[in-house]
């Protein structure tokens, strides 16, 4: 039988990485991982109580350790953290131990879909807005994602379920699996 292949979901912020992902992973019979979610599990503590406490370096320390352990599993989704991609070491990674897709979003849908969620430590800045945020973000990273992703999917216009199934009937199309 062939040997499953590893899945990683890149993207910004409210891409829909963590939520696509699981169905991904429920409908490819794989485990699912969210590198924020393995963070904050193995530290008891939230992903902005990292930050407060460890700075944004420590908290990309962190991250880069997950990322290499979980990507040398086989057979998994992973939705990596929106700023993974920034460290070079990270999309060696992630394009040298799987598939990486790149889920893409709108600043605007990023806005609404981040609104009330109060654990994403570089949203909660004084002095900018967070489309100010979110815009130098997307110019900093864009080209990153687009780099290293072997597809990349639109997730503004239809539902995380669909979307799966799309990625999904792409990948058994493709024999990417």
């Amino acid at each position: 039988m062939a040997e499953k292949r590893n899945i990683f979901l890149i993207g910004p912020m409210g891409a829909g990485k963590s939520t696509i992902g699981k169905y991904l992973a429920q409908k490819l019979n794989m485990d699912f991982y969210d590198s924020d979610k393995e963070i904050e599990n193995r530290t008891g503590a939230d992903i902005a109580w990292v930050f407060d406490v460890e700075g944004e370096i420590g908290f990309r320390n962190r991250e880069s350790k997950i990322i290499d352990e979980l990507t040398k599993k086989n057979g998994i989704v992973l939705a990596t953290g929106g700023g993974s991609i920034v460290s070079e070491k990270i999309r060696n990674m992630l394009s040298s131990r799987g598939t990486v897709i790149y889920l893409k979003t709108t600043i605007e849908k990023q806005l609404i879909r981040t609104k009330r969620d109060k654990n994403r430590p570089l949203l909660n800045n004084k002095e900018l807005s967070n489309k100010t945020i979110l815009e130098n973000l997307a110019k900093e990273r864009n080209h990153l994602y687009n780099n290293i992703s072997d597809l990349t999917v639109d997730t503004d216009l239809n539902s995380a379920k669909s979307i799966a199934s799309y990625i999904f009937k792409k990948f058994k199309n493709n024999n990417f699996l």
